[in-house]
């Protein structure tokens, strides 16, 4: 898991090239929709969040079996499932089919890539080694690419690319500050906090905690969480610790919030990290803030004895899901 979230550099670069590959026709939208769960839908919202205020029309994430009403033949949807067998991916990337939208497909095969071959729809095929959660920079290229093709969004191909080199420079000194976070964290059960560019990527860290060290972790939303959360943590009894991921695009009132927030919270004695994001463009200091969270749930699951590829629990819950 550790060579997989080292080599995301080349992971961006492969992706570039898939997306490439794959000829993809463009088409003009009034909206994009990326369909996926987990691993799989994490790249939409990471797309979402580099693009930022660059994205000229809506860019939706759908985590369900249907989709919105309001998707109709005017909108472009990328089907997102990296084993190509996701059911609600498949049944609100089928509904799409019904109303007419234009349709691609990222993934290693499965049904939805049959879906996309007897259809003619543009495929994006994904190499078939990994576990879903590790192809996270594919997901999150190849639906920047589809925004683009999409017209929701500015070709960011040159951003992408830099932003692989930036973190070829930065691994030795992510794998430091991964090791260092972890024996901070420890087994605490977290809430990750972001704002702008991060609340994406605090709810991969959360995840990633999930998945990789098998340890509870939640995502929360700043200014969101000072209207809600907020007077959860003042009365400090919830047995939790708080990581806020603060970056230079966050508005200063944003960063105000951040700030008074990790104050409240350290004043009950809770654990409290704030951790800076790293690089000059959003492309880079995103995906710089990805890896770091990926490499600190791997050093986390090692401190506490646990393998991170195995998720038994979630393949013992498709299986009785399949039982019915």
């Amino acid at each position: 898991m550790v060579d997989d979230v080292l080599d995301i550099p080349n992971h961006i670069r492969d992706a570039l090239w898939r997306v490439d590959s794959a000829q993809l026709k463009a088409r003009d939208s009034a909206g994009f929709v990326v369909c996926g769960m987990g691993g799989s839908a994490i790249g939409g919202e990471l797309a979402r969040g580099l693009l930022s205020s660059r994205l000229t029309g809506p860019l939706v994430v759908v985590r369900s079996y249907s989709l919105p009403e309001w998707v109709n033949a005017d909108w472009a949807v990328l089907g997102s499932s990296y084993s190509g067998e996701t059911e609600e991916t498949l049944s609100s990337f089928g509904e799409a089919g019904r109303r007419g939208s234009h349709r691609w497909v990222a993934g290693t095969g499965g049904s939805l890539g049959e879906e996309a071959r007897n259809s003619s729809l543009g495929l994006v095929g994904l190499p078939g080694y990994f576990q879903p959660r590790a192809a996270v920079a594919y997901m999150t290229v190849v639906a920047t690419c589809a925004a683009h093709l999409a017209g929701v969004a500015p070709d960011v191909r040159p951003e992408l690319e830099q932003a692989a080199d930036f973190l070829d420079r930065s691994k030795d000194n992510l794998q430091e500050r991964a090791v260092e976070i972890a024996r901070k964290v420890g087994e605490t059960p977290l809430v990750v906090h972001g704002a702008d560019l991060t609340v994406p990527v605090a709810r991969r860290w959360a995840n990633q905690f999930n998945e990789n060290a098998k340890q509870l972790a939640f995502s929360a939303e700043i200014p969101e969480a000072n209207h809600n959360l907020m007077e959860a943590w003042g009365k400090g009894k919830g047995g939790l610790g708080a990581i806020f991921l603060t970056d230079q695009g966050q508005t200063p009132r944003e960063r105000r919030r951040m700030a008074l927030t990790a104050d409240a919270v350290e004043r009950t004695g809770a654990l409290v990290l704030s951790i800076e994001t790293e690089g000059g463009t959003e492309s880079e200091r995103l995906l710089w803030a990805v890896m770091l969270g990926d490499l600190v749930s791997v050093a986390v699951a090692d401190i506490r004895g646990i393998d991170p590829l195995p998720v038994d629990e979630i393949q013992d819950f498709k299986r009785r899901l399949g039982e019915d």
